[in-house]
């Protein structure tokens, strides 16, 4: 930059902020800048042409006067006239004005355009500069606009001088970040990465922070950026700290550039050249020797400088997760900043092992400093870095360790800070689900931690617990006696109450044989809790009233004394007032046989995913549960929730027979319901098992059809699910026209990055049906979901599917997956309700032997009634009763709705129960209708 002569300092502008200082009252210096306003308004109107100088000063003056937090109306044309000049410090000032007071919808910014472009074309390396600082700043699109064409070239360029290339690069990212569309490298994208081999290390370091933000969008247009990015970092790493003396910090050799570029490495996969791989490992090896060394300086700036670069290897080493020497050697550096006196240190050592935890290479070298871990737990003044050891504990936790570890956060939980407690309680409940291998142990662990820390334990914790026992007989019993004992402690926790209302209703008598735990004990000791309560608990503590009428039928008449007094039927509160007057009035005229009925044992729960796990994600958002956890819950969990006795078919789903949810509903089960009087209807169905033993399937190019014939006969469910992606299905269909919901669910703690969906017609089906869809974000954050909604026309009768292809980057590796979508024929399905005598004189019209399909099978599911007729309902036709003179048969009849025509057709199912066998008939006007609909339901029975 030109050095500022002494005729510049502006001798009017000093005199003007000594003034506005020295003023004693916000009034005198309003006073005084309103008088200099005037001066200043009076000298730009005047008829006497201003020189350079006095514009400069003038500019500057109202430049300061804004910073103050005044407004200015005017100057903006002669701050413009200032770009013009061929002095650098006048120039310098009008670009500094308009930095920061000229709007992207300013009428000037035409004008400020020339002369940005004018400058530009100068050659000038100053004024280049200067233009260049200015669209940056001022970043708006309409800069974007005019200059995101000129400034690659200008980037790229050979006699461009290196300070103004630094400045073209960092101004190429600000307009990328603002206006991503219009910045289009294309032909300049292998000149832009070729920078990273520069001679300056300022234009590297300029240019390392473009490439790295474009890598991000279009990873493929810059994946050779690799094999130089590894190059560069190798002269560095393997250069003494006088081989770049100018970029050489305490020590450290361009600290700044190694940590940019090991970070652009973090956005691809390890290089697939084993050349280039190896001097990568070198790299990191080399790195993490150096950190063994003892320090050149006792300066923090040097220790800092270094560690940033190692933090910055380890996350690369972790991002790889290929090198099991490498992670095991991170482990270990890291296992001694655990101990470190330097706060920070401790905190980034606990949050790179937690990521470190879930890699199979390094998990056992993560468990060796377990103790220091909950040394750190128990001592560290930091709240944030007690949060990390506990956020490392959960993520450590195996089969050998979760009782010590289980036990020592329920022990830190009575002294935790209150801005963690809720979260503990959910990784402590998490934890004793997962890796419970003795039920007494569970239900203890839970009782206790909600003895501990009842505020802060959710619904979700204790409804767990409920579900937990209601799906297990050997541990019914041992709930009951323990919850009984938890009761009778003077302060209860409320949560406690509902538990043990809960499970003492549906289990008191298991140990009602005690005379300690005696029926009327056991309401009594209830009952005494019940004035306490909150308005729910007490409807549920009703609940339980009445199952124990009819567990214990001697407690009849004290419990409908309790009902039957004023405070119960006339509650202000209307649901506790209905739910006494009617379990009063069903204890009295019901019969034994009748309310052992009504009030028979909970059924199991159906199997689910845990509410608890949803909620945690949910709480901590990215990154709060990895893949490797879920991954391990599906290979080593399942006991508690019998995941592993289930057939792959009922493990996606099971019939629906609750109200159909919304377009917007959560089909990855982030929402969970309460246990109530029936067990939750199947949104549970929809929810991810992560305790099921099956394994999921690596994703495939290859067409995937496996849900596809699982949804002829029903519209929601769960479509596809492998360890990383989960997409559930939603649709609704009215004549011609379908609406189908996608929901596309990111199941690990990893972005994925361009995410784009295309749903494809192959062959004819382009002239049979029509779909239309709508684009989705392209970056999916870990745990979140997101929807895609698809709007299908059917032309005419079609007989193959739609294709969906989904492509998405995940840890820089690229998946691919296409998929049926269950777009079948009887989708456009309009039920016909017909009598006998229609349906027969119907048959007989369509009569030709073309117009009718027919098909004997053995059956492949059972043969329940009820399931039957559940299937043809969903196949969209009207179920016929009392039509066919075999009253074990089934008769359907509907109109398939197409644009062009609609096509009838009549169903026949002939169930031989005795021979497991069915006989389909199917006659449809259309006789391509009636093959293809035989062929779908041939499949379903």
């Amino acid at each position: 930059m030109p050095a500022v002569s002494k005729g510049d300092g502006m001798r009017g502008l000093a005199v003007f902020i000594s003034d506005i200082r020295n003023c004693k009252s916000k009034e005198a210096e309003i006073k005084r800048i309103n008088k200099e306003l005037a001066n200043i308004r009076s000298k730009f109107k005047g008829d006497k042409a201003l020189d350079g100088y006095s514009k400069k000063k003038y500019v500057c003056k109202l430049l300061f006067i804004f910073l103050l937090g005044h407004d200015i109306d005017f100057g903006h044309m002669e701050a413009v006239n200032l770009l013009s000049s061929n002095k650098y410090t006048e120039k310098q000032i009008g670009y500094l004005f308009i930095s920061v007071l000229v709007n992207s919808n300013s009428e000037l910014i035409r004008l400020i355009n020339n002369a940005i472009k004018n400058d530009l074309s100068s050659r000038n390396p100053t004024f280049m500069c200067l233009a260049l600082h200015c669209i940056a700043n001022v970043g708006s699109r309409e800069m974007a606009e005019a200059f995101a064409s000129e400034i690659p070239r200008i980037l790229v360029a050979g006699d461009t001088m290196d300070s103004v290339k630094q400045s073209a690069a960092l101004c190429l990212l600000r307009l990328y970040k603002t206006s991503p569309d219009l910045v289009l490298m294309g032909e300049w994208t292998s000149r832009v990465v070729h920078l990273l081999n520069d001679q300056h290390m300022g234009v590297v370091t300029a240019a390392i922070s473009l490439i790295t933000c474009l890598s991000q969008k279009n990873p493929d247009e810059f994946k050779t950026c690799v094999s130089l990015a590894v190059s560069r970092l190798s002269r560095i790493v393997s250069s003494a700290s006088t081989d770049l003396q100018d970029y050489t910090y305490y020590f450290v050799p361009a600290p700044w550039l190694s940590c940019k570029l090991l970070r652009l490495l973090q956005c691809y996969p390890p290089p697939e050249d084993g050349a280039v791989k190896g001097r990568l490992v070198e790299c990191l090896e080399t790195i993490l020797n150096k950190a063994q060394e003892p320090p050149k300086s006792k300066k923090v700036q040097h220790s800092n400088a270094k560690n940033a670069i190692l933090f910055e290897a380890i996350s690369l080493i972790i991002h790889y997760d290929s090198e099991p020497n490498l992670l095991v050697r991170a482990c270990n550096q890291l296992g001694q900043f655990l101990q470190h006196r330097e706060t920070n240190l401790r905190y980034l050592a606990l949050e790179s092992m937690c990521t470190l935890a879930s890699s199979e290479f390094s998990h056992e070298a993560v468990k060796t400093h377990i103790e220091t871990v909950i040394n750190a737990l128990k001592t560290e003044r930091d709240v944030s870095v007690r949060q990390r050891a506990a956020d490392l504990l959960y993520a450590m936790c195996d089969r050998s360790n979760a009782k010590q570890i289980v036990a020592e956060m329920l022990s830190y939980l009575e002294t935790a800070d209150y801005s963690i407690r809720e979260e503990m309680v959910l990784k402590v409940a998490i934890l004793a689900e997962k890796y419970a291998v003795d039920y007494s142990w569970y239900v203890d662990t839970i009782l206790n931690l909600i003895r501990i820390a009842g505020d802060y334990v959710s619904e979700e914790v204790w409804y767990r617990v409920i579900q937990i026992v209601i799906n297990r007989d050997d541990v019914q019993g041992y709930a009951a006696k323990t919850v009984f004992e938890a009761l009778q402690a003077p302060a209860c926790h409320e949560n406690m109450v509902k538990v043990g209302g809960y499970i003492l209703g549906e289990f008191g008598n298991l140990i009602a044989g005690d005379p300690r735990s005696s029926p009327l004990v056991q309401f009594n000791l209830l009952h005494s809790k019940f004035h306490l309560c909150s308005v729910p608990t007490r409807a549920l503590l009703l609940s339980a009233y009445i199952k124990f009428i009819n567990l214990f039928p001697e407690t009849k008449a004290t419990i409908q004394e309790v009902l039957r007094c004023d405070s119960q039927i006339r509650n202000s509160d209307v649901e506790l007032q209905q739910r006494a007057v009617e379990y009063l009035k069903l204890s009295s005229i019901a019969s034994t046989d009748v309310l052992a009925t009504v009030l028979e044992e909970m059924p199991p729960f159906p199997e689910r995913e845990s509410s608890i796990l949803a909620k945690l994600k949910k709480k901590k958002g990215p990154g709060a549960v990895s893949v490797t956890e879920l991954e391990d819950s599906k290979r080593e969990g399942g006991e508690l929730n019998g995941g592993g006795d289930r057939g792959p078919d009922t493990s996606a789903m099971s019939a629906s027979n609750a109200s159909t949810p919304s377009p917007s509903a959560d089909l990855l089960g982030i929402r969970s319901s309460a246990p109530a009087g029936t067990a939750p209807a199947s949104a549970g169905n929809l929810l991810v098992d992560v305790f099921s033993e099956a394994g999921p399937a690596a994703p495939s190019a290859a067409v995937n059809d496996d849900g596809f014939l699982r949804f002829v006969c029903k519209n929601n469910g769960v479509l596809f699910e492998n360890q990383l992606l989960q997409i559930g299905i939603k649709s609704e269909y009215r004549q011609n026209l379908g609406r189908m919901y996608l929901f596309y669910g990111n199941k690990t703690s990893v972005q994925f990055a361009s995410f784009t969906t295309s749903v494809s017609c192959p062959g004819e089906l382009q002239s049979q049906l029509n779909v239309q869809t709508k684009q989705v974000e392209p970056l999916v954050e870990g745990g979140a979901q997101i929807q895609q909604v698809l709007n299908i026309e059917c032309l005419t009768d079609f007989s193959d599917a739609p294709l969906l292809n989904i492509k998405f980057r995940y840890g820089g590796a690229l998946q691919n997956l296409t998929l049926k979508l269950p777009v079948t024929i009887n989708k456009f399905f309009q039920p016909t309700e017909m009598s006998s005598h229609d349906f027969f004189q119907r048959w007989k019209q369509l009569s030709q032997p073309q117009q009718e399909a027919q098909k004997i099978f053995k059956a492949n599911h059972s043969m329940d009634t009820e399931v039957l007729k559940a299937k043809l309902l969903g196949l969209g036709t009207a179920l016929l009763d009392n039509v066919d003179p075999n009253p074990e048969n089934y008769v359907c009849a509907g109109v398939i709705q197409t644009k062009g025509q609609q096509v009838g057709c009549l169903l026949r199912l002939e169930p031989n129960a005795q021979a497991q066998m069915y006989r389909l008939t199917l006659r449809c006007s259309k006789d391509s209708v009636s093959r293809r609909l035989c062929e779908l339901l041939a499949e379903q029975f």
